[in-house]
């Protein structure tokens, strides 16, 4: 059903948004299993490695847009994978460790490392920081001024967003964050990401604006049948398509 939904009701005026490809290379597969739900959940693909040398080799014979990156593994450890890896391919590199100590973090940014995160962590930190690894690497191409979805039109151009056809009368701001939710459905946004798209990187307001912000979209658009602004507690908003 959720793909016939996608092929009847989601008429947005643009190609569907790319799904990045994440490859983890790790020994542990249950991370590997727990992290590629998390993933997954949010529009991403994952692939698996479990030694330096097979994730060496995957990469050079694959596309992807970020890697993960153990430290502590059979074969070959993460540094040595890492310098391998550098000499073929500059793709974003998220190194994961138990080891904390700044030596080790010195030793993985030297290394070749675009982040480095301590285990234990928290899933949704990590997808937070592949995307905003993926924001710098891969600045945006220009969107389309508008997007459907189902009975709703979000419009840039004018600044307009109808409902059946009705004009609903919402400000600026209001408008923008419904167009970033509405482009992409089912995608959860967290408040960091709202904020940072749309008040900008450098807004020092409060950021509970959002979600008053979000509170007001949610009266005006009212209930529907096929879609929904959804809070997911404990992370984000987004748009929920039924």
């Amino acid at each position: 059903m959720f793909a016939a939904l996608i092929t009847a009701g989601w008429c947005l005026m643009e190609n569907k948004a790319k799904k990045y490809k994440v490859l983890m290379i790790d020994d542990d597969e249950n991370i590997c299993q727990l992290l590629a739900l998390y993933l997954e959940k949010d529009g991403f693909s994952a692939d698996f490695a479990h030694d330096g040398a097979t994730g060496l080799e995957t990469a050079r014979n694959n596309a992807y847009d970020v890697i993960i990156l153990d430290i502590m593994m059979p074969v070959m450890d993460g540094f040595e994978t890492l310098k391998n890896l550098r000499q073929f391919s500059d793709i974003p590199v998220i190194m994961l460790s138990a080891r904390g100590e700044p030596m080790d973090k010195i030793s993985g940014f030297d290394c070749g490392a675009d982040d480095y995160i301590t285990k234990p962590f928290e899933p949704q930190e990590l997808i937070a920081r592949i995307k905003a690894i993926l924001r710098r690497a891969k600045p945006q191409a220009e969107q389309p001024k508008r997007v459907d979805l189902f009975n709703l039109s979000v419009d840039l151009s004018d600044f307009t967003v109808t409902r059946d056809g009705e004009k609903l009368d919402m400000p600026p701001k209001e408008i923008e964050l419904l167009y970033t939710l509405v482009k992409t459905p089912m995608h959860v946004f967290t408040r960091d990401d709202l904020l940072k798209t749309i008040w900008g990187e450098n807004y020092t307001g409060d950021p509970r604006t959002v979600d008053v912000h979000i509170k007001r979209v949610r009266e005006k658009l009212g209930d529907n049948a096929h879609w929904k602004l959804t809070t997911v507690w404990g992370i984000g908003y987004k748009i929920e398509v039924f």
